[in-house]
Formats: C-alpha cells, structure tokens, sequence
C-alpha cells in the first residue's frame, strides 16, 4: 500500500494510470498526473509548496521533491527525473532530464527537452534554455544539445512509460525464493532495449 498522507485537510491527488511504488511517501498537496511513475523510496512532501507531476513524468527512486511555503516544484510533460536527484521549488519543462544525484534548487528553470548531467548542482534561480547540456557544481551549460541526444532522452523516457504498464500489470509483493531456479530466464528485452512481454 502507498504511503499517502493527509496534511491541514489536503489530500494527494494520484491518477488512475499512474503507479506509484508502495515503499514511496506522498505528503499533502501533491498532484500525479496520468500516466507517471514514482520510483520506490521518493518522497514528494507536499507539505509547504504544491508538487506536481505532469503526463508521462517520472521520478525515480529515492529522487525528493519539495519547496517553500507558496511555491510550486513542476515536472513538465514527460520530465524524467533520474535516481537521487532533488528538486526543490523549481520548474524541469517538457521533455526535460535531471540526471542521477543531481540538484535543481528554488526558481531554477530547466528547459525544454535539456538534460543536467548526474551529479550537478543547478543553482537557485538559473534559468536552463531549451536543448541545453547542463553539468557541474554549480551548473553550467555546456552546449546545445544535438537531436540524437534528445533522441536518447526520449528513449529512456518511453522505457519508463512502459514500466509504469508493467508495474500496474505485474508487479506484486512476494516471498523471495531460497535458491535461483534452473534455467532461470531473466527479464527480456528486444535489440532496440524495449520490453518483450512474456508469450
């Protein structure tokens, strides 16, 4: 069972479509849209600013999300948020990444279809351009980035709209298994790195 509390009466708001992982915390005024993925041990704490997530985001596990009292924290339309990273009062628009273990801090706007490299440190108040390659500590951007990079952004991003089906189709809590079974068949994948879904 997700973890969803109720804070000064306000409730999260989850769509149907999206999952949410059960170890995931969602507190107060927090709205997922249709569609996203909350990774296992994220915590969208909702408790000061609103926390959104739009269609197609996702964030993935152990990411943070929060802000100060007033102020939204935004993931835009297909926002793909990656392992560790924290985002707190900022805007990451459409198509956007941050990277593992990074940090987008208060009124930093990350545009449109960019990516901050794992491990940087977006400053309060920056201002990313759209199809940016941003990294360091504190960010910079590096260049504009070149159609296959959105490309591959995009890829990663379809993969987790497709974990979202998996894991409302599939995924369950179960006893571990005391020895790996003979012949044991992992999880497939076609050549192009899409799931093959079990005949």
């Amino acid at each position: 069972m997700v973890k969803v509390y109720e804070i000064d009466g306000v409730r999260p708001v989850v769509h149907p479509s999206a999952y949410v992982h059960p170890s995931a915390v969602l507190i107060g005024d927090v709205i997922v849209g249709p569609r996203c993925y909350i990774g296992p041990l994220a915590s969208m704490r909702g408790d000061f600013g609103r926390l959104i997530l739009e269609e197609g985001a996702n964030l993935q596990d152990t990411c943070v999300m929060h802000g100060f009292p007033g102020e939204d924290t935004v993931v835009e339309v297909d926002g793909h948020i990656g392992h560790g990273a924290v985002l707190h009062g900022c805007r990451i628009r459409r198509n956007a990444m941050v990277g593992m273990n990074a940090v987008v801090m208060d009124k930093a706007v990350v545009g449109e279809e960019s990516i901050v490299a794992a491990m940087s440190f977006v400053k309060a108040g920056m201002i990313i351009p759209p199809r940016s390659m941003v990294m360091g500590t504190p960010a910079k951007v590096m260049r504009e980035l070149l159609e296959e990079d959105v490309k591959w952004k995009s890829f990663g991003t379809r993969q987790y709209h497709e974990l979202n089906v998996r894991s409302l189709q599939t995924m369950r809590e179960v006893e571990a298994l005391p020895e790996a079974e003979p012949g044991r068949k992992g999880i497939e994948f076609d050549p192009n790195g899409m799931h093959k879904p079990k005949t």
